[in-house]
């Protein structure tokens, strides 16, 4: 399956399209997988392969750059902004520095991915994997999880920012604080240190 479809076992999960499908109790894998890639080419319409390569990205990267915005907040209303964040990085040639890939990377590496992380250390951005995108530059080679929809369509259309920073915030929780510069970034981080520090939260 993954030589005919030209995929690997890194981004094979990018053909699985999150949704509502209806089968015959008696499908087989085959047909499970024949099925799934037709409703992956039913998903990537003309419009949405033009708004990809209008980012520079493949449907496979679409994919896999959704997953850390998918990852990086559960509100699918600051999903556009997240993503426009990380698009910007792309356009400037910076590195994605994402946590979740982060974690991704360290759960991977141990080969536990029931592994509770709630907080990133910096001895982890030294785990050296292609998720690691503290380290490497670009999109990972796959997604570090199934994005959904409302994932994949803020990053084929994004919030038109120059954020490049954000940060969890510490007075609306659940949503980030943006900034344009390091050093508003550097306010909203310690900020937020200081506040997960205070809850006691080591890993």
């Amino acid at each position: 399956f993954l030589q005919e479809n030209d995929l690997t076992k890194e981004n094979v999960l990018s053909v699985f399209i999150p949704n509502s499908y209806e089968f015959h109790w008696n499908t087989n894998a085959s047909k499970f997988l024949e099925r799934m890639m037709k409703e992956h080419r039913k998903f990537w319409t003309e419009e949405r392969l033009h708004k990809a390569a209008a980012q520079n990205l493949t449907p496979l990267q679409v994919i896999a750059l959704a997953s850390i915005v998918h990852k990086e907040t559960v509100k699918s209303d600051e999903r556009p902004r997240v993503a426009g964040v990380y698009l910007n990085r792309l356009k400037k040639g910076m590195k994605l520095e994402a946590d979740p890939t982060v974690i991704y990377a360290v759960k991977l590496a141990a080969n536990d991915f029931d592994m509770v992380i709630k907080r990133v250390l910096y001895k982890d951005l030294e785990v050296n994997s292609p998720y690691n995108t503290y380290m490497y530059e670009g999109v990972p080679p796959g997604p570090i999880a199934m994005p959904d929809i409302t994932a994949i369509d803020a990053v084929l259309n994004p919030e038109q920012h120059q954020y490049i920073y954000f940060c969890a915030s510490v007075t609306n929780f659940g949503y980030h604080e943006f900034a344009v510069t390091l050093a508003q970034h550097e306010a909203n981080r310690q900020k937020y240190v200081a506040w997960i520090s205070k809850q006691g939260v080591k890993r």
